[in-house]
Parts: structure tokens; C-alpha cells; sequence
């Protein structure tokens, strides 16, 4: 907002944002922040204060939850039209960040400021906006629980492999990350599914020669 095209970016992506009233829209005008990242930059980390609710007009953002041993649990991501419930739930509670955000691209965000947000919140429309994309954010949420708690890690590999193609140009340890896994398991797991002929490997390459077989190791 604070130049035209990213304004109709913004509108664009976020309807709802057409429908605030004039006064709010020219509050956030004047006082969100523009900002344009590179890829691989940690917009929130865990225990920070935060600072505003950021607007995604394009790239993304990967949410994950550290362990101290230093494996990471990907939690969702933040894409342009989306918004982060993390960040909401610090705003709303006045609480740290829980989890970290970190840029998957070259990504442009508009972060509104704490005091502006709270004011969004004060018109109807925006505020059921936010609890809908909560409501579908921790359905998601409790989707991935049931997932890591009650599926076998080849189980959730497989099917994390049926959606990427036929064939995948990514590392170990990508897909390790993916899973909220370590690498070497990840490659134990995927050196047993060419060992069956359910995939090929070769550097930064899995080609799916089994799709039938994949999806029927994915649904256990």
C-alpha cells in the first residue's frame, strides 16, 4: 500500500480489504510497511516480540517448529492471499512467537503494525476473515498431528512424493525438512523404495517408476 501496483496487489489478493471503511484504509496507507525479502530470510523466530501481521503479495513463507536437538517440524506455509495464524495468535495474546517463518522465495510482504491490526479488528468483516482462515489454518494443523502421530514416517514419505510429479528435482534433506525428519532416516526410507522398484535415485532426482505402489505404501 504503500505504492499503486502494490495496493492492487494487495486488493487483489485479499478482497476484504476493499470493503474496510476510508479512514482505516488511509490509516494503513500511511502507516504499513513495505517490505521485499530474499529467499532464505527468517522474517520471525521463536521468542521474538511481534512486531505486525504481515500481508503476503507474492513468494512464501515456511512456518516450522524448532526442537532444541535442532530438527524442524514444518508446520504450514504462508502463501500470497493467506495469512499467518502464528502471527495472529501473538498479536491477539500479546505473546512471543511459538514457531519460526522463514522465506521459501523471494517474497513481498506488507507487515500492518500491532496497533493498526487491533483497529482492523474493529470492523466486522475483517475480524470473521481472520477467524475463518484460523478455523482452516488449525484444521490443517490438526491434520498434520494426526499424520505424525499415527502414520509410519515411509508412510508420510511416500505420499509426500506422489505430490511433487513424476519426477523430483530435490535433495535428502529437502524432503527431510518437508517430513520433520533427519536426512540419514530419509535415505535409509528412500534406498528401501528403490530397493522395491517403487522409485529411482540419482543426485538431487527421485523419479517415481510405482505410482500404484507408492499410494498403496501411503495409505498403509
Amino acid at each position: 500500500m504503500t505504492t499503486a501496483p502494490a495496493g492492487d496487489a494487495l486488493i487483489a489478493l485479499y478482497p476484504i480489504l476493499a470493503t474496510l471503511t476510508a479512514r482505516t484504509r488511509q490509516r494503513l496507507e500511511a502507516r504499513a510497511q513495505f517490505l521485499e525479502l530474499p529467499a532464505g530470510t527468517t522474517v520471525f523466530d521463536e521468542r521474538q516480540a511481534c512486531r505486525g501481521f504481515p500481508f503476503v503479495i507474492s513468494g512464501s513463507i515456511r512456518v516450522v517448529k524448532a526442537a532444541p536437538n535442532g530438527r524442524e517440524l514444518p508446520l504450514y506455509r504462508v502463501t500470497p492471499g493467506e495469512t499467518c495464524i502464528i502471527s495472529s495468535a501473538c498479536l491477539l495474546g500479546q505473546a512471543p512467537y511459538n514457531a519460526r517463518g522463514v522465506t521459501e522465495a523471494d517474497t513481498t510482504l506488507l507487515v500492518v503494525p500491532n496497533e493498526d491490526f487491533q483497529a482492523l479488528l474493529g470492523e466486522q468483516a475483517f475480524r470473521d476473515f481472520v477467524f475463518q482462515l484460523f478455523s482452516e489454518r488449525i484444521a490443517d494443523l490438526m491434520q498434520l498431528i494426526e499424520e505424525v502421530a499415527f502414520r509410519k514416517l515411509d508412510q508420510r514419505l511416500a505420499a509426500l512424493l506422489l505430490g511433487k510429479g513424476q519426477r523430483l528435482h530435490t535433495t535428502h534433506q529437502q524432503l527431510a525438512d518437508e517430513l520433520g525428519s533427519v536426512r540419514e532416516i530419509v535415505s535409509r526410507l528412500l534406498k528401501g523404495l528403490a530397493e522395491q522398484g517403487l522409485v529411482a535415485l540419482s543426485r538431487e532426482q527421485i523419479e517415481i517408476l510405482d505410482p500404484a505402489g507408492l499410494r498403496r505404501l501411503a495409505g498403509g
